[in-house]
């Protein structure tokens, strides 16, 4: 007789399954191509009540455990019925061979106006009216959806790479530690970001900017590096920080957090962030986890307009 299955046997071999609906102009479509690229198998606008022939019945027998698999839908499907939508899903969450989330996306309506009007696009719900009508029309439909969801992601500040990046800290496969570390490069000057556990502002380090051979670099350059290390309170701090990390990061594991984004932040996201980002970055690898690094903003122009005339921060 085959001994009995634990829970967490139970649950490793659960299929799941993404629900990806909100409102037209969220950003669906990103989130699903960065879930292909995390290998979940993807579809979209798929009509919401042949759901159950998709994913098939209880018990079926398959070859090895199916792919996590990600539905998008929105309010363009043919009959759409949030209310039944709702029901469906709940008669699926009751079975113990899937785990069904519902992800909804969601924006501003002023926004997703200005979206509409950037690409020149005619809300599907708007007829000839305004695309604030249509926008207006589709809150009201999809509200239910929204209440419902399990998780809710609010677009209207996020670039398509902040959206990127929440979704692969949300649904990212777990590293041998049970959580995936992401750790970025920004510029204050630019905003600060979106989805950031853990903030460090590094411009209380000379600024390489005001050294002219230094300006056109990057903290990926050893001499900006050897610059930036020549600061006698850097070796103090990054020693502190990655101590307090290394604090840290165990204990989110074992109250159950899966992501954490670390970010590091200077004027212009060039030079002092870049740097501390990727130091910190091989700091964790070498205590056996294996961060993400992403620099918000190592590409955009070295300015003086952004760095401060007359400023040395």
């Amino acid at each position: 007789m085959p001994p009995p299955q634990s829970a967490s046997d139970s649950a490793a071999k659960r299929q799941r399954v993404l629900l990806v609906t909100g409102l037209l102009g969220a950003g669906k479509t990103t989130a699903l191509r960065v879930l292909e690229d995390l290998g979940w198998e993807t579809i979209d606008n798929f009509p919401i009540r042949m759901l159950g022939q998709l994913i098939g019945k209880p018990g079926e027998v398959t070859e090895g455990l199916k792919p996590p698999l990600a539905i998008g839908f929105d309010s363009r499907t043919r009959g759409f019925d949030p209310h039944a939508i709702i029901e469906r899903v709940k008669r699926l969450t009751e079975r113990q061979d899937l785990e069904v989330t519902t992800l909804f996306l969601d924006c501003s309506g002023q926004e997703l106006e200005r979206r509409y009007n950037e690409t020149r696009r005619r809300h599907p719900l708007a007829a000839d009216m305004p695309a604030a009508s249509g926008i207006a029309a589709e809150r009201e439909l999809m509200e239910p959806l929204r209440r419902w969801a399990d998780m809710v992601v609010v677009t209207t500040d996020m670039s398509a790479n902040d959206l990127q990046q929440q979704i692969r800290e949300r649904f990212a496969p777990l590293s041998e530690h049970g959580i995936t570390i992401t750790v970025s490069s920004f510029g204050f000057s630019r905003g600060m970001p979106p989805v950031a556990d853990l903030v460090f502002d590094m411009r209380f380090l000379d600024n390489p900017h005001w050294v002219e051979e230094l300006r056109p670099l990057t903290g990926k350059d050893a001499p900006v590096a050897e610059h930036i290390r020549r600061d006698p309170a850097f070796e103090v701090v990054f020693g502190q920080i990655r101590d307090l990390l290394l604090t840290l990061l165990p204990r989110y594991e074992a109250q159950g957090k899966a992501y954490v984004h670390v970010a590091f932040g200077c004027t212009g996201g060039r030079h002092r962030s870049v740097f501390t980002a990727e130091l910190m970055a091989g700091a964790l690898r070498e205590a056996g986890y294996s961060p993400t690094v992403l620099h918000r903003n190592l590409g955009s122009r070295a300015a003086d307009l952004v760095e401060g005339i007359g400023t040395r921060t």
